[in-house]
């Protein structure tokens, strides 16, 4: 794996940790020689990634539209920085470039960026990985919904199980260097295949 993507909060977020784990999983990229492809950003969690990944000596690429370069947002050091005009372009650039994502704890937008690459995963628009680091269980909430949304019949058992869940740095990252998504059955039929 050459570059994963990472989505996570612009903000520091209330408790310690999350930077902590931020700034740990970029030194953890770096040691393993995997770029990092992230929102572009230098505050809360996005800038503990970009400084931690640098400071390990790995490879950053940023993608930030021109409306928070703006707003002086975007972070300065980085290998490259590739600056667009709109959040879906964006997206599309990160998923583009990347061969696996990962969401560490975030609001809205981190929810959004990660709910976008999970269907793209479900309807068969990509066959990477996608993890979540739950630092400190904050994941628990969201998963404990995906599980109803699966208990109701809105997802598939296999769909909810190919994203990966770790606690902790290292671990997410070992074993996202060897995961492979399981083989899913297409979401949508043609109505020759029913």
């Amino acid at each position: 794996m050459k570059q994963v993507c990472i989505f996570c909060g612009s903000y520091a977020g209330a408790q310690p940790m999350y930077m902590e784990a931020a700034h740990a999983i970029g030194l953890g990229l770096a040691k393993r020689k995997i770029g990092l492809v992230y929102g572009g950003g230098r505050v809360g969690l996005m800038g503990a990634i970009a400084d931690g990944t640098i400071e390990g000596g790995g490879h950053v690429t940023g993608v930030i539209p021109q409306s928070l370069v703006d707003r002086e947002l975007a972070h300065k050091g980085l290998n490259e920085l590739h600056v667009v005009a709109s959040m879906h372009e964006r997206k599309a650039m990160m998923a583009q470039i990347s061969e696996g994502f990962i969401a560490l704890p975030g609001g809205y937008g981190t929810l959004d960026e990660l709910f976008e690459i999970i269907t793209w995963g479900q309807l068969g628009f990509h066959r990477k990985p996608i993890a979540l680091l739950s630092v400190g269980g904050y994941f628990n909430p969201l998963l404990a919904f995906i599980e109803h949304m699966a208990t109701e019949g809105f997802i598939k058992p296999e769909h909810r199980a190919a994203v990966l869940v770790k606690t902790e740095v290292d671990d997410l990252l070992d074993t996202l260097l060897v995961y492979e998504p399981p083989e899913l059955e297409k979401w949508i039929k043609k109505p020759d295949e029913l």
